[in-house]
């Protein structure tokens, strides 16, 4: 295979997995039962401010993009200036359509952002396994723990907890389904992740060569 096609492959399994992932996202938000932590960011902003909870999205990705190149003195990757603006989009397109309704029982809202965590876990192994560069959110991560030495999951809980309270206190949506997310997406990646690297290998018809920031990348999502 070309290196041309192998990275139109890639791009269209980049893409693919940010379609699906971002239909997850937006399956929580309606289930009304509590979103990820930066998605109570995002929908906090959007109460607060106006505009749409993708932009947000995309707008909140720009800063923090900007954050981790200033501290690490590094322009991340293409793919993470693609991740945002492409989430962002796919997630406004998706709050448009109809049928997707808020459900009304306690029951129904669960299932419906079960449903959307599985959707959002598969999608987020399927783009990870484009291994086309960390998201921004990924970006910063990475930037605090060069910078600190502080373990990867230490950086990630900081960010998360930190983001959590900023949105909460802008209103975003904070439930039971957030503790869940938090606690849970990690053993959901990490039973979707192997599944959608085989998926993607077959694809690209050869093992994709890992370089270390990918692997970090891939270690902290698990």
């Amino acid at each position: 295979m070309s290196q041309k096609d192998n990275l139109v492959r890639r791009l269209l399994i980049f893409t693919v997995g940010l379609l699906i992932m971002s239909f997850g996202i937006v399956l929580m938000i309606k289930s009304d039962f509590g979103v990820a932590p930066w998605d109570v960011l995002h929908v906090g902003l959007f109460y607060q401010l106006g505009l749409t909870i993708g932009t947000w999205s995309i707008l909140v990705g720009f800063t923090v993009l900007g954050l981790s190149s200033i501290m690490i003195k590094k322009w991340p990757q293409f793919g993470a200036y693609l991740n945002m603006i492409l989430v962002g989009l796919f997630i406004d397109m998706y709050m448009q359509i109809p049928f997707l309704v808020e459900p009304d029982t306690m029951l129904g809202k669960s299932l419906l952002f079960l449903l959307g965590m599985i959707i959002n876990a598969y999608g987020m192994g399927i783009y990870l396994s484009a291994e086309l560069g960390a998201g921004p959110r990924d970006s910063l991560m990475l930037a605090i723990q060069i910078k600190t030495g502080w373990k990867i999951a230490t950086a990630r809980r900081l960010m998360e907890v930190m983001v959590l309270i900023f949105g909460w206190m802008l209103g975003g949506p904070v439930f039971l389904g957030t503790v869940i997310f938090s606690v849970a997406i990690g053993s959901f990646i990490g039973f979707a992740m192997p599944q959608c690297q085989f998926l993607a290998d077959k694809i690209l018809k050869k093992q994709i060569q890992k370089n270390p920031e990918n692997q970090i990348e891939r270690g902290a999502r698990l």
